[in-house]
């Protein structure tokens, strides 16, 4: 998904996010992820402790889960702007290092807050934790930039999302149109546009 649309992400779990410091921490997050058998009831639970850091260049390669190759080119022009400081673009890895989830923070939208786009988790680690991580991580760059108020748009149409965000502490304030490019399954890209809900959290408390 491109431009300003937040792909789907986990249910609420787990504490804020660690202090703002080292751009390589560790997160007070573990992600549940549930074995289910064939009646979707869970058979074993596996704990997986998550780490957020910078996402890396070499590693776009391999986020195409995140929306495909329009999604992942998108992702290398932002890292092209945290570059030059205008947004911050982090990875929550697993302890082995891979990103299971990644999203940005824009600086340059809003004087006092710092906007969140293109979050994506991968697509088996959803409703796991991991989405809490990852905004957790973010909303702390946030307050590293000494401003107070975090920013997001979501698809009115995704209810899910934003029942997700408001459990973070989000709250609507508005809508507006908003679109991003996609590919279709004949190869062609076309133009996507849908109304968004605008959200915002205040992070000085």
């Amino acid at each position: 998904m491109q431009g300003h649309g937040l792909r789907t992400i986990g249910p609420l779990t787990g504490p804020r996010a660690a202090p703002e410091g080292n751009p390589l921490r560790p997160l007070p997050w573990r992600c549940h992820a549930h074995r289910m058998n064939r009646r979707s009831t869970p058979r074993s639970t596996v704990a997986l402790p998550l780490t957020a850091r910078d996402l890396r260049r070499d590693e776009l390669a391999g986020c195409e889960w995140a929306g495909g190759p329009l999604h992942v080119a998108a992702v290398a022009r932002a890292l092209e702007r945290a570059e030059t400081g205008e947004v911050d673009y982090l990875a929550v890895c697993t302890s082995a290092g891979t990103p299971v989830a990644i999203g940005g923070v824009d600086f340059r939208l809003f004087a006092d807050a710092g906007y969140l786009w293109q979050l994506a988790v991968h697509p088996i680690l959803r409703r796991c934790g991991v989405g809490t991580a990852l905004v957790g991580a973010l909303e702390e760059r946030i307050r590293g930039r000494g401003r107070s108020r975090a920013e997001l748009r979501c698809e009115e149409r995704e209810t899910g999302n934003r029942v997700f965000y408001e459990r973070l502490g989000y709250l609507p304030y508005g809508t507006v149109l908003d679109g991003w490019d996609r590919r279709l399954p004949s190869g062609e890209v076309e133009r996507y546009e849908t109304v968004c809900v605008t959200m915002r959290r205040d992070l000085s408390r």
